[in-house]
């Protein structure tokens, strides 16, 4: 099992790194192709098209191939797609080389998920927030790496560097001997005996909990989005930050988010996962409230950081506390809801850009405040019906 946790981490880095590449180089990129804003938007827009596939097919492309091989094909097209970036091919095939992309860290992250909350029944929120752990080192790591390597004028080589990657964890997972957990990473859904259709994994409550799971992973990643894409443009509307400060503030932000990781599955196995969901988004709903109405630089910077830290685990937490509460389901579950983040992530930022554009800094600030407390809402919201669960078997019983 712990072999299992360290290759999905190692793997978890990776998805980090691929994330966030191709922002880290856009100006670059930009720059060498003659183009403007709008078309990187497109170039992202392109590979979170490639993420979505990728995660929406993972259940499909697991029940025919089985996890082992599901994830040697992801981990393969996503150094395939990497090499490319690296060749910096005409523009429009850039576009066909964002989605392979996206498919192949979108699906790497799917089934790497999946995976460790089928593999791992005991302390799985521990599992996960290492994963998590990882994902937000690899984040940091490659702003760092590029900037190093956009000094010597090498910016084409973080693409290299992020195949190379791909391509050392491609062998390893092809060649790695898990000894018992071979049969679970070689096996195929469909072999399963008494297989469900789709849509009866979720009938009557089961149903009422997938739904708010999904709306919640909708806003979750959205708001998380929303704010670390407008942070720079928050902080230099609200006090005249000037940009260089602005843009570290997230770099503060990430560094909250990953060292908040190391402790959060801990700490949701020891209180629970429902209070831990709860509480996090009812404290964090009290420091974007004073985030909305907070002055001074000091201040802003302490209340970035205890975001950080209180948002931390919300996502690989809540991931696990769904799957809990659906037992049976856990091949579908959370590539539906990693697929519901990555249309908040695509959406609320386009809503957060009108409010900027609408309402300014303070405006958009209470528009973070409120996705929060709907969060919050839909965490009671489980937090209820998983209890009135409980009561029902009791009372059976």
């Amino acid at each position: 099992m712990k072999t299992l946790v360290w290759m999905g981490s190692w793997s978890y880095l990776l998805i980090g790194l691929a994330h966030v590449v191709v922002g880290s180089l856009m100006p670059d990129l930009l720059q060498y192709y003659g183009k403007d804003y709008s078309a990187g938007g497109s170039l992202i827009f392109a590979q979170f098209s490639g993420f979505l596939i990728g995660v929406s097919l993972s259940p499909f492309i697991l029940s025919k191939f089985g996890k082992r091989t599901g994830l040697i094909i992801a981990i393969g097209l996503l150094c395939l797609a990497e090499l490319c970036y690296t060749m910096l091919p005409p523009w429009e095939w850039m576009y066909v080389v964002g989605s392979l992309a996206g498919f192949g860290f979108g699906m790497i992250e799917a089934v790497i998920g999946t995976l460790i909350i089928v593999a791992i029944t005991e302390g799985t929120a521990i599992a996960m927030s290492r994963l998590e752990v990882f994902f937000g080192i690899g984040a940091l790591v490659m702003p760092l790496l590029a900037g190093v390597l956009i000094q010597a004028e090498l910016w084409r080589y973080s693409f290299l560097f992020v195949s190379l990657m791909a391509l050392v964890m491609f062998i390893v997972w092809y060649k790695k001997n898990f000894g018992e957990l071979n049969k679970l990473l070689d096996t195929k859904e469909e072999t399963k005996k008494e297989k469900k259709s789709f849509f009866s994994q979720y009938r009557g409550v089961r149903g009422l909990l997938l739904i708010v799971f999904i709306v919640f992973f909708f806003l979750y990643v959205g708001m998380e989005m929303s704010f670390v894409n407008f942070l720079p443009s928050l902080l230099i509307e609200k006090l005249g930050t000037d940009k260089s400060t602005a843009a570290f503030s997230v770099t503060l932000f990430w560094i909250a988010m990953t060292v908040g990781r190391f402790f959060c599955g801990f700490i949701a196995e020891k209180i629970s996962y429902s209070r831990y969901v709860v509480w996090s988004c009812a404290i964090s709903l009290a420091l974007f409230a004073l985030f909305s109405i907070a002055e001074g630089l000091t201040m802003m910077t302490v209340l970035i950081m205890l975001i950080g830290l209180f948002l931390s685990g919300l996502f690989s937490i809540a991931l696990v506390f769904a799957n809990k509460l659906l037992p049976g389901a856990e091949g579908s579950t959370p590539s539906m809801l990693i697929a519901a983040g990555g249309v908040g992530g695509a959406i609320l930022p386009l809503l957060m850009g009108k409010g900027m554009d609408f309402g300014g800094a303070q405006f958009s600030s209470w528009m973070l405040a409120t996705f929060i407390a709907a969060l919050t809402l839909l965490g009671i919201a489980a937090m209820i019906i998983q209890r009135t669960q409980v009561q029902v078997i009791s009372n059976e019983n």
